[in-house]
């Protein structure tokens, strides 16, 4: 299990690395001025994170009223991260819209570019970040001569 610093450590550096990445790929991308992306960024960087407490919370409260548990098959943890990303491309969208005072395909286009941006970058990122930072049991057992998973 990762200690608290550790988790610490790796939402800081996901978030800025994220925010920096993100604003030189859309500044490219969308010939957007990078001062715009990095609006679109920080607040989307800031909604996702209120985002996931209150998705995950009523999530799973919904598990739990209808379950009885708090278990998550294969199936259950797809619709949860598809699910996370449309209701977050849905609050994006209107600020996107109105910051960048462009139409509805624009934005949705800018959007679903972002989440798919972040979607990826988190699988990279958090593999990468388990490679150079392993959890200490993992670790341990690497060096004892047990393969960790």
């Amino acid at each position: 299990m990762r200690t608290t610093l550790d988790r610490i450590r790796h939402a800081i550096l996901f978030e800025v690395i994220g925010l920096i990445l993100f604003t030189l790929a859309g500044t490219w991308v969308f010939s957007t001025p990078m001062s715009n992306m990095g609006v679109i960024a920080i607040f989307g960087a800031t909604l996702a994170m209120l985002w996931n407490y209150l998705y995950n919370l009523a999530f799973d409260h919904v598990l739990l009223r209808f379950r009885g548990q708090l278990d998550k098959t294969v199936a259950m943890r797809a619709l949860h991260a598809i699910l996370f990303e449309i209701g977050l491309m849905i609050l994006m969208l209107p600020f996107i819209m109105w910051y960048l005072g462009i139409g509805l395909v624009d934005a949705l286009i800018m959007d679903m570019g972002y989440a798919l941006f972040f979607m990826c970058y988190a699988f990279v990122f958090n593999w990468g970040y388990d490679i150079v930072f392993p959890i200490p049991a993992l670790r341990n057992k690497d060096q004892s001569g047990i393969k960790a998973q």
